[in-house]
């Protein structure tokens, strides 16, 4: 018979079981039993600053590896500041492990000291959780809460004990299997539906294929390729997507949506089919959707079926892994243009034309200034595309994913659905954890660098040599940006004087980081290129930029994809464009 462990060790031993290797978190009463037995475990605990820093490193960790990111915090407050973490990863399909203290059972709902009802509190926005109440029930709750944040759509799970449950006796019993009733995630698509995408490929003039994230965590880019070459049709990766296919590829359009660019939100536009991979018809890449490619029809991919026709009619859904998808579409496309393949030389030239006409660039300050775009394309160029970049949210968000060249997959890590400031630093924090051998940049904006930024005192105490550009234009940025556009430039608000207070260098000097300074042009390359030579300490980069810089193009919020500008009340010459 097995010997009796408390339920501290229980958990432990269920994690070292589930095979993480690293996990985030801060002690506090009622997880305190909890991390007894960590102290003599091989996990890699990482002590953060604040609990939203540990769970936007478990996510940076999760989206780097493509393994699962755990973090842990008590009850209470440490379990609430978990909540935009999870929220985010939910968002962005993100498979994280939270495992939080609860206050003893006997005192749950009696509104005790840091009781919070957190599984209440995360029910909408975790794909599942517990409440754990006796020991025994331990391993198999971590076991379920690993297979179910890593099947099918990946998500956040949250693991919720309570105080006596840690500290009663039990026996350790981790399942070997795990058959969870109801829950049974399509992996194989259907045949049928295969062969009818097949033949409505066939039969499209103008396809595009429109990919999403699912991709990338379906582990799908060499089926994307294989797809898209023989396809032929133009390819746009959306902003979880970016890496999947790579930019430099003759058949990228780029990025759809709000900040896409012209050749890839008219493509989507003006298609006769879209061929949809795990993206999920995002308001940011439909616009107004009454208006959205009016004319074509959609064939829609995803794992999820609570997808299939939420924004949009699917003529053909297909429910399964996105890259056992396209391994199954690529034969039956390969039969159908046996038949006949469709010519697509006209919307070849009618895109080219587009891409060649309004390619995503910038202009460089009147003034002298730094442009921030420079920044990020310089920083892309000397790191190269085996880095890892990470951003925070807002307009140097939008120019990182139109300034950085990916190529790769799990190059490229941002909030996207969610939105949050201060994802950037501990993001990639969890990503360097993750992929140590991996130059990782987070490209922060001043405002969202000031959320979360005591996260590189973890970095500096744990050996975990961030770089961190600050694109500082002394404001919050995207906001300002909407200001000057739709509300006569009266700056309620934004205005964070960061150039000034505080002195991000000695900041980054206090906290164990080397602080470096750039505010000229020419000084741009020497200083990336020194932070690239320090490998030893986190690297800060305060780079002084243009204010009133925006982000081109743009659809603004809900009007049509049609009436996008590619400056300030400029949009396209459609009429000469043969569209």
């Amino acid at each position: 018979m097995s010997a009796e462990i408390s339920g501290a060790s229980s958990l432990v031993k269920s994690l070292e079981a589930a095979g993480v290797d690293v996990m985030f978190g801060i002690p506090g009463g009622a997880i305190l039993p909890a991390y007894d037995p960590i102290y003599d475990s091989k996990i890699r605990h990482i002590l953060v600053r604040h609990e939203q820093g540990a769970g936007h490193a478990a996510t940076g960790y999760a989206q780097a590896t493509g393994r699962t990111g755990v973090c842990i915090a008590t009850s209470g407050p440490g379990a609430t500041n978990l909540v935009t973490p999870l929220a985010d990863a939910q968002m962005d399909s993100v498979p994280i492990v939270a495992i939080t203290g609860q206050v003893p059972s006997n005192a749950i709902g009696t509104d005790a000291f840091q009781e919070a009802d957190i599984r209440g509190v995360t029910m909408p926005i975790t794909k599942h959780n517990f409440l754990i109440t006796d020991p025994k029930d331990i391993p198999r709750a971590i076991a379920e809460a690993f297979h179910i944040a890593s099947t099918g759509r990946p998500g956040p799970v949250l693991v919720d004990i309570a105080k006596d449950a840690l500290q009663k006796m039990t026996t350790f019993n981790y399942p070997k299997n795990i058959q969870l009733a109801g829950y049974k995630p399509q992996i194989e698509p259907d045949a049928q539906n295969i062969r009818d995408a097949a033949a409505l490929i066939a039969q499209s003039s103008k396809p595009v294929l429109y990919v999403g994230g699912g991709v990338i965590k379906s582990n799908a880019s060499k089926e994307l390729m294989r797809l898209a070459e023989l396809t032929g049709a133009p390819v746009v990766t959306t902003l979880m997507a970016l890496g999947s296919f790579p930019d430099s590829h003759p058949q990228h359009l780029g990025m759809p949506g709000m900040h896409g660019s012209v050749a890839a939100v008219t493509a989507l536009q003006k298609a006769d089919l879209l061929i949809t991979l795990g993206a999920r018809f995002d308001d940011r890449v439909t616009g107004k959707l009454s208006t959205f490619a009016v004319n074509a029809k959609i064939i829609h991919a995803d794992i999820d079926p609570a997808e299939i026709g939420k924004n949009r009619f699917a003529d053909v859904a297909i429910i399964g892994d996105v890259g056992r998808t396209m391994k199954a579409l690529i034969p039956a496309l390969q039969s159908e243009f046996k038949k006949s393949k469709p010519d697509l030389a006209a919307w070849w030239k009618q895109m080219g034309s587009l891409r060649a006409t309004y390619p995503v660039g910038y202009n460089h300050p009147e003034d002298g200034t730094v442009s921030p775009q420079y920044v990020i394309e310089r920083i892309s160029a000397i790191s190269g595309p085996d880095s890892i970049y990470v951003a925070g949210v807002g307009q140097h968000q939008m120019w990182a994913a139109q300034f950085v060249k990916y190529e790769k997959p799990r190059t490229w890590l941002n909030s996207g659905g969610l939105g949050t400031m201060g994802y950037a630093v501990p993001a990639a924090m969890g990503a360097k954890v993750g992929m140590p051998g991996t130059t990782v940049w987070a490209i922060d904006g001043d405002g969202c660098f000031q959320m979360t930024n005591q996260e590189l005192v973890t970095c500096a105490l744990n050996n975990i040599p961030i770089k961190v550009a600050i694109i500082n234009n002394e404001s919050l940025g995207m906001v300002r940006q909407w200001q000057t556009m739709f509300y006569d430039s009266r700056y309620s608000n934004t205005s964070l004087d960061s150039k000034r207070i505080p002195d991000f260098v000695k900041l980054a000097d206090a906290m164990g980081c080397a602080g470096l300074r750039c505010d000229k042009r020419e000084d741009v390359d020497a200083v990336i290129k020194e932070a690239m030579s320090i490998n030893d300490q986190p690297v800060v980069v305060d780079f002084s930029v243009f204010r009133d810089a925006m982000v081109w193009p743009m659809v603004a919020a809900g009007t049509s994809n049609d009436e996008i500008m590619i400056a300030r009340g400029l949009a396209p010459d459609w009429d000469s464009q043969e569209l």
